[in-house]
């Protein structure tokens, strides 16, 4: 108890030790082993925990920093994703809402179009070989095969109609660029021709059916000329519908009017002579004797030259498509285009009305 001892020596302040103190005790420790070897390695030691431990907590320290930087970045990529993945969210509603408005659409103009072929079939019933001919209570011989296909194709073609009419409508609100414009016009273009190319085959089949307009609805049948529309009707319909237009466009549009008037003269003027003639030939000779063979086959040959009369119609009607998209701009010409597809709509239409109007009990 009287031995001399190292003693702790409490700081002044509690908690806290004094660091000479503590070395006196480290030195007390190693002089009551006396293994000079042993205080070494235990100083080596010590060393060794202290570095240990300064390495793990400067390791410590650097670690939450790229955890951090690591953390941050995470919530910039998951945002970044989520908003790509929305935007493509938000354009496939509208590809399936632009699919489905189409859709209601495409139904309504075959609902349409189809109320168009009933009308046309309860007022000519089925079309065969030229209709009701001798016995007005029966039908001819056989169908006339190339009416049928130009009827089969004539639908097909209403069908592209309207989905081009729709086209061209959403891209004029969507002002889409002058190329993409372009293309449309010029497949709105292509598609009339197309239909030109089908009357010519079907006026050689049956050049009556094609100048009656059997294949038309009743409106449009109201304002048919040769089996077509005049142009410079259509033009007068169409030029208000046209915005800008400049003084040099005006000037070459009222030149090509007056230019389709003087051709639409001509043929009219020639359709009479036609007639004039067919119908001398068939009163030649002496009426009431039965005998009508000669007369009836002459005026046959003099009714070939209505083919080559509907084939001028047409070939008039294309040329004055193809002066109006030269004088105009793209977006003139769609809108041209889109005009003139929208009127015959709301002929057909107005056909529609006319056939399930209300009417009085005979």
């Amino acid at each position: 108890m009287n031995s001399p001892s190292t003693q702790f020596v409490p700081s002044r302040r509690m908690g806290i030790y004094e660091p000479i103190h503590q070395i006196g005790m480290w030195a007390e420790t190693f002089k009551s082993n006396g293994n000079p070897h042993t205080s070494a390695s235990v100083i080596v030691e010590l060393d060794n925990k202290i570095e240990n431990k300064s390495e793990t907590a400067s390791h410590e320290m650097l670690a939450p920093s790229n955890k951090y930087d690591q953390e941050a970045t995470k919530p910039i990529d998951k945002i970044q994703r989520r908003l790509a993945q929305n935007r493509e969210a938000a354009r496939k509603s509208r590809l399936r809402k632009k699919a489905y408005v189409q859709q209601l659409e495409n139904s309504r103009l075959k609902l349409i179009q189809l109320e168009h072929e009933l009308e046309r079939t309860r007022q000519q019933g089925l079309y065969m070989g030229g209709g009701l001919e001798g016995d007005h209570l029966g039908f001819s011989g056989a169908v006339n095969s190339g009416i049928a296909a130009f009827e089969m194709e004539y639908g097909h073609w209403m069908e592209e109609q309207n989905r081009q009419i729709c086209e061209l409508r959403t891209a004029l609100n969507a002002h889409i660029s002058d190329i993409e414009l372009r293309i449309l016009v010029e497949s709105g273009m292509s598609h009339y021709f197309e239909l030109f190319r089908m009357k010519s085959t079907a006026a050689k089949a049956d050049v009556f059916y094609v100048m009656s307009g059997m294949w038309k609805t009743s409106s449009e049948r109201f304002f048919s000329w040769i089996g077509g529309f005049r142009p410079s009707e259509l033009l007068k319909v169409l030029v208000p519908q046209l915005d800008s237009l400049t003084d040099q466009q005006f000037l070459e549009v009222y030149n090509l009017k007056q230019s389709c008037q003087q051709a639409e003269d001509a043929l009219s003027q020639g359709m009479e002579k036609l007639q004039e003639i067919v119908s001398a030939t068939v009163a030649a000779g002496q009426l009431g004797e039965g005998s009508y063979v000669p007369q009836v086959a002459t005026a046959m040959e003099k009714l070939e030259a209505l083919v080559s009369f509907v084939n001028q119609a047409d070939h008039l009607q294309q040329e004055t498509l193809l002066q109006m998209s030269r004088i105009l701009t793209t977006r003139q010409a769609a809108r041209g285009l889109l005009a003139l597809g929208e009127y015959f709509q709301r002929l057909r239409a107005l056909s529609t009305l006319w056939a399930t109007r209300p009417r009085e009990p005979a």
